[in-house]
């Protein structure tokens, strides 16, 4: 270690992750106060980097005047989310996703329009319309890029941000290193804004290869670590991210494409087991229902559209997100026009933009840290999307611009960044200890057969119990170079989402969101009980402690004994 050198930054505002939301954020912040100094730090090269790397084939949540209003889109959320969420961190999704669609549109971002010109929106949710296809939306990051670059954000890419610095209680920057060079990195700043994206790489594929996963596999809970490390709540853990895929395939079906054009999802016997195609926990209970019925394997149904729409089908999904999928499919002999795709339900991850775990956070993108915000899909705003990491990194990236108007950089503890460097590099210093590939695999089949819906508290307490104990096997990792040791470390961000993932599941005692927290010994919700949010935080004594937050009151009424979500075709 004595030969690791030590680099010094500083800036006003430090964007950890340049995926969709942290472009947005560091954009935002400049167009706030183009005199402040905001620097982007990217693990990967923000061109391609993040949820939408390869791009997006449509946008989920559009909230368009005259289709829908942001009151109607609280409403749905409310539901379909059995009543737990911060309704006014919601609304803005609401609010705010018309005027950043016309500003991704000024900026080349092309959404497909109607032959009279108006934005074409199709119906996927329960009720309204909000999901927006973008045929062409493979260029988004290059997009999101240049306007980067025309704004004067700093970018360094290839540098791997490990532990937000704390002082007087407020975030005062972050460290990390470089995972080319391997240098050790210290950033100061007067505000943190982390967008590092979901845990995509909790649970195992079926697969069985680390990076075959539903969600970008970089995206590793590096942000849900770093939050919880700085002392900020986290919400909702035990609320999994888990959603329907090809088999086989890491990737959608994709029902919010082809569910328009009048594909549906059907069993082995051809019926339709399902209304509604809105990913939801209680659509996914529906799905692991029917596969465990004797009634699958169940399949993605096209073979009735005429070619027209099924060649719109292909051109949409084969050329965005996942170009893949078409090869995919060729290599298996399959054809839209003859087989229906056959699905499966996906490994268990983390991610509030899907589902509803996250870093705490308000209306205004701030955690319960001053001075550090979240936005996207780490940070808690339940069935956020796209659009809502767009919306919360406009609002992390203005707030934050406010919040730092009279302070001063704060000089970070001595102690605290050796004892941090030295626990970063531990790896390179034994290079032939345990390969990260194997701690990996191993922590990850542990969650698999621990963790995986539906659960219990015996499983779940032996999965805990492992959790704990596996902090000896981290330090055996062994690392031969600057990327094995980012490997290292992301399997160290892994090991605390599982262990979060395990405490809350067996705080909240009951079953909510369908498959998403559906327990064999609390089949049942227990509104009486848990009407509330899970949060969990560090205490000063570095345990992990859990407690209930009460769910604020609404500012949209909805009635949860009349209204909820039942997805079945009875």
């Amino acid at each position: 270690m004595t030969n690791i050198n030590t680099q010094w930054i500083k800036t006003d505002v430090l964007v950890i992750g340049g995926g969709t939301a942290g472009t947005m954020a560091a954009i935002k912040a400049k167009q706030a106060n183009s005199d402040r100094q905001v620097l982007i730090l990217e693990k990967a090269n923000i061109r391609r980097s993040g949820a939408i790397a390869m791009g997006m084939d449509g946008v989920n949540t559009a909230v368009i005047p005259g289709h829908s209003t942001p009151e109607q889109y609280v409403r749905e959320v409310t539901i379909a989310n059995d009543g737990i969420l911060h309704q006014k961190a919601v609304y803005q999704t609401g609010k705010l996703g018309y005027e950043t669609i016309q500003e991704l549109e000024s900026w080349g971002v092309k959404f497909q329009k109607d032959p009279q010109g108006n934005y074409d929106l199709k119906q996927v949710h329960r009720v309204g319309k909000y999901v927006l296809p973008m045929p062409e939306g493979k260029d988004l990051k290059q997009i999101l890029t240049r306007q980067v670059k025309r704004h004067k954000v700093n970018v360094t890419n290839r540098v791997m941000a490990t532990r937000v610095l704390v002082k007087n209680g407020r975030a005062i920057g972050a460290v990390g290193f470089d995972v080319r060079g391997g240098d050790f990195v210290v950033i100061q700043a007067k505000a943190v804004i982390l967008c590092t994206g979901a845990c995509g790489r909790l649970g195992l594929p079926a697969s069985g290869y680390l990076y075959g996963t539903y969600e970008n596999p970089t995206n590793a809970g590096d942000g849900y670590s770093m939050a919880y490390h700085a002392g900020a709540e986290l919400s909702n853990i035990e609320c999994f991210q888990i959603n329907p895929l090809i088999k086989d395939y890491n990737g959608p079906a994709c029902a919010y494409v082809a569910g328009p054009f009048g594909a549906y999802t059907a069993n082995a016997e051809g019926h339709r087991f399902i209304n509604c195609d809105y990913w939801s926990g209680q659509m996914m209970l529906e799905i692991w229902k029917e596969l465990n019925s004797g009634k699958g394997p169940i399949q993605m149904k096209m073979t009735h559209l005429d070619e027209d729409t099924i060649s719109e089908i292909e051109s949409i999904l084969w050329a965005n997100e996942r170009p893949s999928r078409g090869r995919f499919h060729e290599g298996r002999g399959e054809d839209y026009r003859t087989h229906g795709v056959e699905m499966n339900i996906s490994e268990i991850g983390l991610c509030s933009g899907h589902s509803a775990s996250g870093v705490w956070v308000n209306e205004k993108a701030e955690t319960t840290v001053p001075g550090l915000y979240a936005a996207g899909d780490m940070a808690s705003v339940p069935h956020n999307y796209m659009i809502g990491a767009f919306v919360f990194g406009r609002l992390a990236g203005e707030n934050a611009i406010e919040y730092i108007q009279n302070l001063e950089h704060l000089e970070p503890d001595v102690d605290f960044l050796e004892a941090e460097k030295s626990r970063i590099y531990t790896p390179l210093n034994q290079p032939n200890g345990i390969p990260h590939t194997q701690v990996e695999y191993k922590l990850r089949r542990l969650v698999n057969d621990y963790l995986q819906p539906p659960k219990s508290a015996n499983k779940m307490e032996i999965g805990l119990l492992n959790f704990v104990r596996y902090e000896e096997t981290l330090a055996q990792m062994g690392a031969r170079d600057p990327h094995e040791l980012m490997r290292c470390m992301e399997v160290h961000f892994i090991h605390d989402c599982a262990e979060m993932a395990a405490r809350a599941s067996l705080y909240r005692r009951e079953s909510r969101w369908g498959l998403y927290h559906y327990r064999l010994d609390f089949p049942e919700r227990n509104n009486e009980e848990w009407f509330c949010h899970v949060n969990l935080k560090r205490n000063d004594t570095h345990e992990m402690v859990l407690f209930k937050r009460p769910v604020e009151p609404y500012i949209i009424d909805v009635d949860l004994q009349k209204e909820f979500y039942d997805v079945a075709v009875r």
